[in-house]
């Protein structure tokens, strides 16, 4: 199982954002499939006194060819759901993209089609200062 290339990026932003990383991966067998999502996290919600669970698949979108790591990443993503939402229901999942993707690649009308109508979450994290610039939605 190899980690993405800003793997520990990622990592260290959510917990500067005041998450604890709990799975490192995240592992789930589900239909006789094995998971590893990249990261799951919680946080205490002092409101609700309860914890906010999430899992992250983390993706860098460095190749040449932006559509292509799109397909991977909404592949992946579509099956975590479902895996999580048999195993861990709570759980919310994001797909974490560089700063750098999103102010190109995501801004273009297919991906933002495709993110509303399948409902993606995701967060966007800057790579060198390895903090987390948005959550979307």
């Amino acid at each position: 199982m190899a980690r993405d290339l800003f793997h520990n990026v990622v990592k260290t932003a959510l917990i500067k954002d005041g998450w604890t990383i709990t799975n490192d991966p995240l592992f789930l067998k589900v239909g006789g499939v094995d998971f590893f999502i990249d990261l799951g996290a919680e946080k205490l919600l002092a409101a609700e006194r309860d914890n906010h669970k999430i899992a992250i698949e983390i993706k860098s979108f460095i190749n040449t060819s932006g559509l292509s790591d799109f397909h991977l990443a909404i592949g992946q993503f579509i099956n975590y759901r479902v895996a999580l939402e048999v195993f861990e229901p709570q759980r919310e999942l994001f797909l974490a993209i560089p700063d750098t993707a999103y102010e190109t690649f995501f801004q273009k009308a297919f991906p933002q089609m495709v993110i509303e109508k399948y409902q993606l979450k995701f967060l966007v994290y800057d790579v060198n200062s390895e903090v987390i610039l948005e959550w979307k939605p």
